[in-house]
């Protein structure tokens, strides 16, 4: 955006002596006036020039005036340009894809869905409003992978993310093991807010770190982790080779809930797709990225481009009145 400006605008108060100039201009031209015996004298005398050729030497007195007494006011032109300040948060998101997130107990539309495939809508949509935050992505099930290290690619990100699929890291469920390698990959980063959010839908079975162990590391570090206990618990819908099926499933929320204290996070339980949503909306406020704008401008001195036309206008003005518009004495 462009931007100009006067830097002495108090001086733009003398273009009032113009008024001055121009009265005694025209008041001089009915004074020390000769006595002609014939008018035919008074018409050679002008050439026959028309009263508005004689006004031209005025008009380019007060035009160069009036420029110089803009040039004093020094104008100056530049543009503005915006520097934008931004602590961004370093997020590593962790998602179960052990053989329990093949569950069908969420909806997308109207149309019945897994947890796996509705985890991946809210995570991507969750990307999306995010600014300015280095992400990473850690899938877990018996093992605990970095798919897409911490990174404001976000294309790379929702594209990577579109390729989890369930049991890609094993069936079991390894959830020290996952939070640990979050806390791996965010503690290097520099920066005062880093955060994982760490969903599940089962307990820890299997790994060799301790998820509680885990968080004391996060907090540690200062990672604040969010843990989230989706799907239903009991009885859950799968759909399998020979059929709809019916399995137990369980969710140890008391450890999850220890996690997300120990950190200074907070639990959450999702048993739908609209409280998932809910869920991660959440998190993106609590966890917004603060910005600060500052603004400046750079100013350019404009002056000389209204000193040249000046001069001209006060040349031409001499020229004049010196040869073709010359007047008698």
């Amino acid at each position: 955006m462009n931007a100009w400006r006067f830097a002495n605008p108090a001086l733009l108060g003398l273009v009032v002596l113009l008024a001055p100039v121009v009265y005694a201009s025209l008041v001089g031209r009915g004074q020390g006036r000769l006595r002609f015996s014939s008018l035919d004298l008074v018409r050679e005398a002008q050439g026959g020039r028309p009263a508005l050729l004689r006004s031209v030497p005025l008009m380019l007195r007060v035009g160069a005036m009036f420029l110089l007494v803009l040039a004093v006011a020094r104008p100056q032109g530049g543009v503005v340009q915006k520097e934008v300040l931004s602590e961004g948060v370093d997020i590593a998101l962790v998602i179960d894809t052990s053989e329990s997130m093949r569950a069908m107990d969420f909806n997308l539309g109207a149309k019945s869905a897994t947890r796996l495939q509705v985890v991946k809508k809210v995570v991507n949509d969750f990307i999306g409003r995010r600014v300015n935050d280095r992400i990473g992505l850690v899938v877990f099930g018996e093992e605990a992978l970095i798919q897409c290290p911490h990174t404001t690619d976000y294309g790379v990100l929702k594209q990577t993310l579109a390729a989890v699929k369930r049991g890609m890291a094993g069936g079991n469920t390894a959830i020290g093991n996952a939070l640990g390698m979050a806390v791996t990959s965010l503690k290097e980063l520099p920066g005062d807010s880093r955060i994982v959010v760490l969903l599940t839908d089962g307990e820890n079975t299997t790994g060799i770190l301790d998820p509680l162990q885990a968080a004391r590391a996060a907090a540690t570090y200062g990672i604040k982790v969010y843990t989230i206990g989706v799907g239903s618990t009991g009885r859950a819908r799968f759909q399998t080779p020979f059929g709809i099926e019916y399995q137990e499933v369980s969710l140890d929320e008391e450890t999850l809930e220890g996690i997300a204290e120990a950190t200074g996070g907070r639990y959450f339980r999702a048993t739908d797709t609209e409280g998932l949503e809910r869920i991660y909306a959440l998190i993106d406020e609590l966890e917004k990225t603060k910005v600060e704008v500052r603004e400046y401008t750079d100013y350019e001195e404009l002056y000389p481009l209204l000193l040249w036309p000046a001069l001209l206008l006060l040349t031409l003005d001499v020229m004049l009145r010196t040869t073709w518009l010359r007047t008698l004495p």
